[in-house]
């Protein structure tokens, strides 16, 4: 089962998205703001993630990490 974990507070650091996503991080831009997902999840064939899906309004794989709020990565 995949997470999708909000963050609104601060900007994680590269280590703590790489470590919550699994591995190297890509951003994708969304309408409420950023998705930060495994840049390699269907290379890795990780699981389908419903909810992060949703968001993105595309097929997301693997954990994810939605920035709001000040959490944002420029």
């Amino acid at each position: 089962m995949c997470i999708t974990k909000t963050i609104t507070t601060r900007s994680p650091s590269l280590e703590e998205a790489q470590k919550a996503v699994g591995g190297f991080v890509e951003v994708l831009p969304v309408q409420d703001g950023q998705l930060l997902v495994n840049e390699e999840g269907l290379i890795l064939s990780l699981p389908s993630n419903p909810s992060a899906s949703q968001i993105a309004g595309q097929p997301i794989v693997g954990n994810a990490l939605l920035l709001k709020g000040a959490a944002r990565w420029l």
